[in-house]
């Protein structure tokens, strides 16, 4: 399959310094074992093709679904079609993981919302805070 079919991957890729840090903490030096540029580089066009592979197996199963949105039951489905049914376990719970941070997030929001005060007074009482904290830990208080 070739990259003109997906619309060209040329402009695809992911953050080099968070794959590296990925490799570091499943590969730390103590193992003795290291990673290089090249490797790292290649492991990175291959997430990217594999990305790619999934979201578009997801997005045929939901064009005939009628669906104009991919949801993680399309993701799931394409991993089973593509032979990495394995993987659906994973996938689940780091949905779950997000799902429960997006919904800590906006219980979070809400809280400034619902406190009444603007934006500058919040801003305020935070620096207040600061330095009564800063006082605080300088023995001053």
């Amino acid at each position: 399959m070739s990259d003109h079919e997906y619309g060209g991957n040329d402009d695809l890729s992911l953050p080099k310094a968070t794959v590296q840090k990925i490799v570091s903490e499943i590969l730390p030096p103590s193992t003795g074992v290291s990673f290089t540029k090249e490797a790292r580089d290649l492991l990175i066009e291959c997430c990217v093709e594999f990305i790619t592979l999934v979201s578009s197996e997801a997005n045929e199963i939901s064009e005939k679904e009628a669906k104009k949105t991919i949801a993680c039951d399309h993701i799931t489905k394409a991993l089973d079609t593509l032979g990495f049914g394995d993987y659906v376990p994973a996938v689940l719970e780091a949905a779950a993981q997000h799902k429960e941070t997006q919904r800590v997030r906006e219980k979070r929001g809400n809280k400034f919302e619902d406190s009444g005060m603007t934006m500058e007074q919040l801003f305020e009482l935070q620096q207040k805070e600061f330095e009564e904290a800063k006082k605080k830990q300088s023995g001053e208080a």
